[in-house]
């Protein structure tokens, strides 16, 4: 009998994951060659122009001028512009106009409260780490200072974001670091990683969180001081930065435990993503029920609840499926405008740009079908549109 067939469990499954992770290290390699480090295209000078909210041609004699960071020149004369730069133009802007600088460079002032939005969902598959790249991404490109912070220990939003969790992280260089129960927390900002691109900061994520699952309880068990209770640890941890950033958003495990509920208390405000499928809306209501019973038992131990806005994300939507039109009206009809009216459609270019590790505001637009592209960016840019509405509003923008 050969070693395979007498191997426990648990050998195999080391075994599969050393080589499935020895071959994910080496397609990363093949993927973002010499350095294995990602980056992110340049926007032509029409782009750029948009974001920052300026003609092309102000831009040019911008540029003519010597003023502001210089673009690349291609050899037929055309500009372009990091996203980097982008955002030096934006502050370089709010200085040259001061009395519209809010349009230019959109940071939050001192009265307006730090956004710190959670993304969670009890059922896996239903895009909720997908939703949670995309929006801070969106931000980002907005021109806001956002910081992502992985919660959930499968790591895929740090994957995404160009950070390998099996090979890239240490002890302590996840959120863990920062909110764990013995004497070697850390600094929240000792922690966060700069990603590449611009204005999106990143805290990781790994198998190493579980371990505040596993040490809450005997931390319960001790009778934590009530500012170090679980509930309060990842929103004292998030305190130490705030000053740094406009949004902050987390992509939560898919399960209720105690980084979720760390991270709900934590929020300002939550995004719930559901599949418009009927064993998806089931399993919902479920995940709403327990939510409901935790988070009263926490409210009542102290836990601050109180939430700027609560909204459903309908995502993978195919809205000529007549059952998930008949799931999305019913969603409407309970919950009324806590539905983004906006829904992300299941799209190829969605998934064909994953592939790469990548999403649609970092491809080029001739990588996929120009009109499954602008299908597929249009759907997801006006989700965002409507979460970063619901941020303005609480900010009270008009």
């Amino acid at each position: 009998m050969d070693n395979i067939s007498v191997s426990t469990t648990d050998v195999r499954i080391e075994r599969h994951a050393t080589q499935l992770s020895r071959q994910l290290k080496l397609l990363r390699e093949r993927l973002f060659p010499p350095l294995s480090q990602k980056t992110l295209r340049t926007f032509t000078s029409g782009e750029a122009a948009q974001m920052i909210g300026v003609s092309d041609g102000y831009l040019r004699q911008l540029s003519l001028d010597g003023k502001g960071p210089q673009p690349d020149v291609s050899h037929n004369g055309r500009r372009s512009y990091t996203l980097g730069q982008i955002n030096e133009l934006r502050q370089h802007m709010a200085k040259v106009k001061p009395k519209d600088a809010l349009s230019y460079l959109p940071w939050r002032r001192d009265s307006e409260k730090l956004q710190t939005i959670a993304i969670t969902n009890f059922k896996g598959g239903s895009a909720k780490t997908t939703t949670t790249l995309y929006l801070a991404q969106h931000l980002a490109l907005e021109g806001y200072r956002v910081l992502a912070i992985d919660l959930d220990p499968q790591a895929s939003l740090s994957s995404l974001l160009g950070v390998q969790p099996e090979f890239d992280l240490g002890d302590g260089d996840t959120l863990y670091g920062a909110i764990r129960y013995d004497a070697q927390r850390r600094p929240l900002k000792d922690i966060i990683r700069k990603t590449y691109f611009d204005g999106l900061d990143l805290v990781p994520g790994n198998l190493e969180l579980m371990e505040f699952e596993h040490e809450t309880p005997r931390a319960l068990n001790d009778r934590q001081r009530p500012e170090e209770l679980f509930f309060r640890r990842v929103g004292n941890a998030i305190a130490e930065v705030e000053g740094n950033y406009d949004i902050v958003v987390i992509d939560c495990p898919p399960q209720l435990g105690y980084l979720t509920l760390g991270a709900v208390c934590a929020a300002t405000s939550l995004l719930i993503t559901i599949h418009p499928q009927m064993v998806d809306v089931a399993s919902m209501s479920q995940f709403l029920l327990m939510t409901s019973d935790l988070l009263s038992v926490v409210r009542k131990a102290g836990g601050d609840l109180q939430h700027d806005f609560i909204k459903y994300v309908v995502t993978r939507h195919e809205p000529f499926d007549g059952p998930q039109s008949q799931i999305v009206a019913l969603l409407r009809n309970l919950f009324g405008d806590d539905v983004l009216t906006a829904t992300i459609l299941k799209s190829t270019a969605i998934a064909d740009a994953g592939l790469t590790k990548q999403t649609l505001y970092e491809i080029e637009k001739g990588q996929v079908r120009r009109s499954t592209y602008d299908r597929a960016l249009e759907s997801v840019t006006a989700a965002n549109g409507e979460i970063l509405a619901s941020i303005h509003k609480a900010w009270g923008r008009t």
